[in-house]
């Protein structure tokens, strides 16, 4: 795994941790006084799991897609 893989990885667990903790929160609980600091909570959770996930998962996707795009 080179830089670059890490970099996406990182990347990729940032956005969607962003913003699916913030669609999430919002639906659960709504917008309620202390919305920021809850949905912030939730965000540090969901990158902190999905950063290794996506490091694990991008290579294995990667090797999918040139299979489905190859025999397409």
């Amino acid at each position: 795994m080179n830089k670059s893989d890490i970099l996406f990885g990182g990347i990729m667990a940032f956005a969607m941790s962003f913003l699916m903790s913030l669609v999430m929160t919002y639906v659960s609980i709504g917008l309620v006084s202390d919305f920021l600091i809850i949905w912030l909570k939730s965000f540090v959770i969901g990158l902190i799991v999905s950063f290794p996930i996506a490091l694990f998962i991008t290579p294995i996707a990667a090797k999918i897609v040139k299979m489905v795009v190859k025999t397409a």
